[in-house]
């Protein structure tokens, strides 16, 4: 399932300058730009969800077409060809601006973002608090399903945003580096295992990633202020290099 947001052809779409939308998009910044014809509306709702309702225009991409898995990794990037073979397919070009959404508070939408990073591909947004935000604020849904318009995508890869396990062992008595594991506490203090052993890696600070949310406000992220002391309680300062982890970098990216 899956479709442009803008319905012009490419011949007709509009030359004028827009406006650049910023990283964080609320559903009301959003609404105002929604129309415009260089979005790419991207859907990681689980498919179910999709069916039944989304933000009008949306395309629905299942969240398995940008990972990888190797056993026992899981969760990693896909290779520089299977970004291209994906991104073409939903038609993504340079000047294609993608704003991408889920129904669980961004984590795979965040993980679609990443990718898209490492694929050299920079125009991009997350609709903060995702599709419960955007509808219980009483912006207009759709059943409808659309289909993307295939283009060709040519990733260049750039692995810097990337956290090597040998990076991880070379920097792991580093004050300027800091590890934060964003799972759940009891997989952090080894209590609840996914893998093959448990804990967490030396070091490494906690806070779970559904605390960055506001469950009062529809999963929006938190003020910036706040997150940014709850950051700095576990010394995470903008001094210094973060590396944040998971199981499978989906709550973590």
């Amino acid at each position: 399932m899956g479709a442009l947001y803008s319905s012009f052809p490419d011949n007709e779409r509009s030359l004028m300058n827009h406006t650049e939308l910023p990283r964080l998009l609320s559903p009301e910044q959003f609404e105002e730009h929604r129309q415009r014809d260089d979005i790419l509306l991207v859907d990681l709702s689980a498919p179910a969800t999709y069916v039944q309702y989304h933000v009008p225009g949306a395309v629905f991409m299942d969240y398995a077409w940008i990972v990888r898995v190797e056993q026992p990794r899981m969760g990693l990037l896909p290779v520089p060809e299977r970004m291209e073979h994906v991104f073409s397919a939903y038609g993504l070009s340079p000047e294609t601006h993608v704003v991408a959404y889920d129904d669980e508070g961004g984590g795979r939408a965040c993980r679609l973002l990443y990718t898209l990073e490492v694929a050299g591909h920079r125009n991009y947004s997350l609709l903060d608090g995702g599709l419960r935000a955007w509808a219980n604020a009483g912006h207009p849904i759709d059943t409808e399903i659309h289909w993307p318009v295939p283009g060709r995508f040519t990733p260049e890869p750039d692995y810097e945003p990337v956290a090597t396990r040998q990076y991880i062992l070379d920097h792991l008595s580093d004050p300027d580096v800091v590890l934060l594991d964003v799972r759940s506490r009891g997989e952090y203090r080894g209590e609840k295992l996914y893998a093959q052993r448990g804990g967490h890696i030396p070091g490494a600070v906690h806070m779970e990633w559904t605390e960055a949310m506001d469950r009062d406000r529809d999963l929006r992220l938190k003020p910036e202020p706040v997150l940014r002391d709850m950051l700095a309680e576990r010394g995470v300062t903008p001094d210094k290099t973060v590396v944040v982890y998971c199981q499978t970098h989906h709550r973590s990216a």
